[in-house]
C-alpha cells in the first residue's frame, strides 16, 4: 500500500475524530452493566444505530436466552471486492464502576482529562468499537466503498462470562461466516507499543459455599460450636500453599505442550517488572521471583487458582462479635490450553471430598476453554504489518493473553484466524476505578482499522 493512502487516512482520521469521539460520549453514558442486568435495551438500540449511521444494516438477534446480540454487516464496494469477508467481535456490557469512590469523576459520565477520556468502558470495549465504525466510515468516504466484506457481533454477556453466546454462533454460523477475526481489545504497552494477541486463557470461575448454622451466633459459643469463615478457610488452604502451588488432583490433566514457535514468541515479549510493580503500586515481590521463573511464560502457559472475593459475617465499621452462619468464596481459576473447565470444577469437588470438606460445596458460574489461534497465519502478520507502518514502531504480538473471553467458540464454530488490538494503553484501568484511552491512541486505532482494512 502506498504512502499516500496512509497519509490521506491520517488527514481524514484527523478531521473525523471530534465527532467520533462525541459519539462515544453518548455510547459510555450507558451504564451497561450486564452484572447487573443494567441499561441493556437502551444500549442495544444505540448499537445499532451507530451501526446504520455508518452506513451498515443491523439485525437484533433475541429469539435465544441471554442478551441481544447484534449483527452488522456492510458489503464490500463495487470498485474493491477482495471477495473476503472479515469479522469484527465487540462487546456492549461493562463491569460494574465499583468502589464508586475511587473515581474521580463519575463512571457513566464521560470526562476528558490531559489528553485521556475516563469513563466505565471506554477501553473495555466501547472505544474499540466506535474506532472501528468510524473507520469503515472514512473508508467509504476516501475509497469509494469498502475493499471487503465487514461484519460485527457485538454481544452484551462477555463481561459475565458470555454465558449464552455459543448458541448464537453455531445457530447463526452462516450469518457469521468469515476468513478472519479482529477482537475486542488492544492496548499499548509501557513502552508505546501495540500489543496484540492470537489467543487468550480459558476459565473455570467457581463459588465455593459453606454453610454452619441457620443463624448468625454469638461469638463466645465459638468454644464449642464450628465457624463457617474457619471451616472455608481451612479448605482454601489445602488447594494452594504458601509457594502458590495449586495443590489440586488432576488440576494440570491435559495441558498441551507449547511448540517451539510459541515460546520463541514468549521470549521476545517485553516485560519491565519495576514499571509493573509501580503500576500496580504492588507492596510485596512477584511470585515468580520465588520460584526463579520467567514471568512471561507464566503470563502465557500457566493456569491460575485467584480468590477473588470472600463474604462472611460482619465487614462493617467498628465491631460485632458475630460467628458467622455461613462463609462464600468466588474462585477463578485461569486455564490454558487443553484444560477443560468441567474437568477443573470435578477436580476441585473431589479434592475437597478427599480432604474431608463434603461439607463444602463448589459449584461453576461460567466456564471457558483457552485458545490459541495460529499467529503465524497471513492475516496476523498483516494485521502485525500494517500497525508498524501507521504506529511508526514494530507491535508486540503474544501467543495468548492472560485474561479471558469466548474466543474458543469462535475458533471451534467458524474455524478461523483471531487477532485482537485496540485502543487501550498500559494504564487504562480496565475494570478498575477511572478507565481511560488516550485520544491520541483513539485516532491511531482508528488510522490503524482502516489501514489494515485497504490491504485485505
Amino acid at each position: 500500500m502506498s504512502t499516500s493512502k496512509l497519509e490521506t487516512l491520517r488527514i481524514e482520521t484527523a478531521a473525523a475524530v471530534e465527532k467520533a469521539v462525541e459519539v462515544l460520549k453518548q455510547y459510555l453514558s450507558y451504564p451497561t452493566v450486564s452484572a447487573q442486568q443494567l441499561a441493556i435495551p437502551e444500549t442495544v438500540e444505540f448499537v445499532v444505530k451507530m451501526i446504520r449511521e455508518a452506513g451498515g444494516t443491523a439485525e437484533v438477534l433475541d429469539d435465544l436466552p441471554g442478551n441481544p446480540v447484534v449483527y452488522g454487516y456492510f458489503p464490500a464496494g463495487s470498485k474493491g471486492d477482495s471477495g473476503k469477508t472479515l469479522l469484527f467481535y465487540n462487546h456492549y456490557d461493562v463491569q460494574p464502576p465499583e468502589p464508586l469512590d475511587e473515581w474521580i469523576s463519575e463512571p457513566f459520565h464521560p470526562v476528558i482529562r490531559d489528553g485521556k477520556l475516563f469513563a466505565r468502558g471506554v477501553a473495555d470495549n466501547k472505544g474499540d468499537l466506535v474506532a472501528r465504525l468510524t473507520a469503515i466510515q472514512i473508508l467509504q468516504k476516501v475509497n469509494g466503498g469498502l475493499p471487503c466484506n465487514v461484519k460485527f457481533l457485538v454481544e452484551g454477556e462477555e463481561e459475565i462470562g458470555s454465558p449464552n453466546l455459543a448458541p448464537f454462533l453455531e445457530k447463526y454460523r452462516d450469518k457469521f461466516k468469515a476468513d478472519a477475526c479482529i477482537w475486542e481489545f488492544g492496548e499499548k504497552d509501557v513502552d508505546d507499543r501495540i500489543s496484540m494477541v492470537a489467543g487468550l486463557k480459558g476459565m473455570a470461575y467457581l463459588e465455593l459455599s459453606c454453610v454452619g448454622a441457620d443463624i448468625d451466633i454469638h461469638s463466645s459459643v465459638g468454644a464449642y460450636v464450628d465457624n463457617a469463615a474457619w471451616r472455608l478457610v481451612q479448605a482454601l488452604a489445602t488447594m494452594k500453599n504458601q509457594q502458590n502451588e495449586i495443590l489440586v488432583e488432576g488440576f494440570f490433566d491435559g495441558i498441551e505442550e507449547p511448540s517451539e514457535a510459541v515460546l520463541q514468541a514468549i521470549h521476545h515479549l517485553p516485560f519491565d517488572q519495576e514499571s509493573v510493580s509501580s503500576m500496580y503500586g504492588l507492596k510485596r515481590p512477584l511470585i515468580t521471583e520465588a520460584k526463579g521463573q520467567d514471568p512471561r511464560e507464566a503470563m502465557v502457559l500457566e493456569p491460575t487458582m485467584t480468590i477473588c472475593g470472600i463474604v462472611s459475617g460482619y465487614t462493617g465499621e467498628g465491631a460485632k462479635t458475630v460467628l458467622p452462619k455461613s462463609a462464600k468464596v468466588k474462585i477463578d481459576c485461569r486455564l490454558v490450553p487443553g484444560q477443560d473447565p468441567d474437568h477443573i470444577l470435578a477436580c476441585v469437588q473431589r479434592h475437597l471430598e478427599k480432604h474431608g470438606f463434603h461439607d463444602i460445596e463448589a459449584v461453576m458460574i461460567n466456564g471457558q476453554k483457552a485458545y490459541r489461534s495460529d499467529f503465524n497465519h497471513p492475516f496476523i502478520r498483516h494485521v502485525m504489518d500494517t500497525a508498524k507502518e501507521v504506529y511508526g514502531k514494530e507491535g508486540v504480538l503474544a501467543p495468548n493473553a492472560a485474561g479471558t473471553g469466548p474466543m474458543y467458540i469462535f475458533g471451534e464454530q467458524l474455524q478461523l484466524p483471531i487477532v485482537s488490538t485496540g485502543v487501550g494503553w498500559a494504564g487504562s484501568k480496565a475494570h478498575a476505578p477511572n478507565e481511560s484511552i488516550k485520544l491520541k491512541d483513539f485516532e491511531e486505532g482508528i488510522i490503524h482499522m482502516a489501514y489494515m482494512l485497504l490491504g485485505l
